[in-house]
């Protein structure tokens, strides 16, 4: 969390995600059960599912990819110590092993992790799988040639922050011992309770020295999966997966890799790939995708269409769309201010620019509604539906400012429903009625990036969003946060510029707990203490919206990235 640039790419890969639509948690079809979706015929193994996509599968290499517990699609092929739950909805949400026999056995104050293989793993070239393998591909993820994965491990390491990778220190990391070929030991900086969310990441994979091919290794990387690639074309843009004789059910409960083989094609537009699984002809009957939303349009149209309708498949990620202040800058460094506007905001316009209330949720608390970030309800500012103009108009006179203020909302010009033009408006409608003029700054997408995490560019009032890297409070609330983390010199996150000791310290505080449980409601309690400081607005939780194929069977959809799980489906 600690290396913002890392952390920007996978913010900005969740946004991709949302340009149709808004976005994410987790339920199935139209809030029912999932697994009973087109259930005309039982789930049986064979056939092709085609994955249509928009982003390209760029990178496919498990030191490089930024993914939300081992991802979609590389969690057909790269396994790791641990991985989710694929369940349905909030039992989605929980850790669960995958190579390793448990979650992980820390010692008293969670700074030491131990973790023992099952026994009979294998590649898919029939060699075992060992304790060595996981410990080089972890630290071949440091290479600065395959850099792009998550931050976490550099920053929880023992003696990691200025390792290079094993192709100029082939010492490795002392941090990581393998005692024997089914134990691998973590050493860390400082207590961890939430390790076990942190081996679900494709970092974890088992990476064999000797088949190690550096950047050319996402080329064919070895499967220790139920599926092996067997054609990349075009860095991601069409691969071809087909299944890995040496995969054994019997060690891998949570994937049920029911095709044989898996056709993922990319690099297409949103409007396509939701006209083709509408129609479902031929192939793209039993086709889903993993990056694709209905727009408002769009669902619009599906939800007339009752056939269409029962294939459209619900979800939600923890994920918040918000307005940021920097107190730095007047007024906004007056905390009336910000709880006037706080009042003013009308979340059924902001609601409706999203697309409407099936596709966004309106939030007054900055953690999402589920119940693993600890969600915790609270509305310290209460706005209504509609904005309450008359405590912000008693709040600004208390501030100084009787005749109203003038003040510049700066944006994105992507078309994403999120930080775009359409959310901007809806808010300057709102304060207008509180007497607060709001001119707004649309900047194109990259620029925006730039200037609402630079430290010196930063603007006094900005749309913001943010994603959990794992479904818990920890990577919500501290990349935000954490004093500790405003970052002067790189990407920073700390929009608010918050360094609250007290803060702080619960931060750490939870982070020693491995009792996930308790720690949730911890983190709650922590979302509500920082609200009162009003140094944002949450504004809504999007919702995903997403089709799939007349002939796709057990769909399931999880409360970790709410997006339909590919190691669970069927093809009729």
């Amino acid at each position: 969390m600690r290396h913002p640039s890392r952390t920007a790419r996978r913010v900005a890969a969740v946004s991709v995600s949302l340009v149709v639509t808004a976005g994410a948690a987790a339920c199935g079809p139209e809030d029912n059960d999932a697994k009973t979706a087109g259930a005309d015929s039982a789930p049986h193994q064979g056939g092709t599912l085609t994955i249509l996509n928009r982003a390209p599968q760029e990178d496919f290499d498990p030191a490089r990819l930024y993914t939300s517990g081992g991802g979609k699609v590389p969690s057909l092929v790269f396994r790791t110590l641990t991985t989710r739950n694929r369940e349905n909805g909030a039992p989605g949400a929980k850790v669960v092993p995958d190579l390793a026999t448990d979650t992980g056995r820390p010692n008293k104050d969670a700074t030491v992790w131990t973790y023992t293989l099952k026994a009979g793993l294998k590649y898919e070239d029939g060699t075992a799988i060992t304790s060595a393998d996981i410990k080089y591909g972890i630290e071949r993820s440091f290479a600065p040639e395959l850099s792009g994965g998550a931050p976490y491990l550099r920053d929880w390491l023992v003696g990691a922050a200025d390792y290079q990778g094993p192709y100029k220190d082939s010492k490795g990391l002392a941090a990581i011992e393998t005692p024997d070929s089914r134990t691998i030991v973590f050493r860390l900086n400082k207590p961890e309770g939430e390790f076990p969310y942190l081996a679900t990441q494709t970092q974890f994979a088992p990476v064999p020295k000797a088949k190690d091919t550096g950047t050319k290794y996402e080329e064919h990387p070895v499967s220790s999966g139920p599926y092996k690639v067997v054609k990349n074309e075009n860095d991601g843009e069409r691969l071809t997966l087909k299944r890995n004789t040496y995969w054994s059910a019997k060690t891998d409960a949570e994937r049920k890799a029911y095709p044989d083989t898996i056709d993922i094609r990319s690099g297409l537009d949103s409007s396509v790939i939701n006209q083709r699984l509408s129609a479902s002809q031929g192939a793209d009957a039993t086709a889903i995708t993993t990056d694709t939303n209905l727009g408002p349009a769009e669902l619009a149209k599906v939800s007339g269409d009752k056939k269409l309708a029962a294939r459209v498949g619900t979800g939600r990620f923890g994920y918040t769309n918000y307005i940021a202040f920097n107190p730095k800058v007047k007024p906004f460094d007056d905390v009336r201010v910000r709880q006037a506007i706080s009042y003013a905001i009308d979340r059924s316009s902001v609601v409706n620019a999203a697309g409407g209330s099936s596709l966004a949720e309106a939030a007054t608390t900055f953690l999402p509604s589920q119940k693993s970030f600890g969600y915790e309800p609270y509305d310290l500012f209460p706005a209504g539906t509609t904005g309450d103009a008359a405590k912000a108009k008693e709040l600004l006179t208390a501030a100084g400012h009787p005749n109203g203020l003038t003040v510049t909302l700066t944006h994105s010009n992507s078309q994403d429903f999120e930080t775009s033009p359409e959310i901007a408006t809806a808010i300057q409608d709102a304060l207008k009625k509180a007497g607060i003029t709001v001119k707004l700054q649309g900047l194109e997408d990259n620029d925006y990036s730039d200037t609402i995490h630079d430290v010196k560019k930063e603007p006094g009032f900005f749309l913001a969003h943010w994603g959990a890297d794992w479904p818990s409070g920890g990577p919500f609330l501290a990349p935000i946060f954490d004093g500790r983390q405003i970052v002067n010199d790189g990407a920073n996150f700390n929009t608010g510029f918050l360094n609250d000791e007290s803060v702080n310290a619960e931060i750490d505080a939870i982070n020693r707990l491995t009792d996930l449980d308790a720690a949730a409601k911890r983190w709650g309690a922590l979302d509500k203490k920082i609200g009162a400081q009003a140094l944002t607005v949450p504004l809504f939780h999007p919702v995903y919206k997403r089709l799939y194929g007349a002939d796709v069977r057990n769909i399931v959809i999880s409360d970790w990235d709410g997006v339909l799980d590919p190691s669970q489906v069927a093809v009729k």
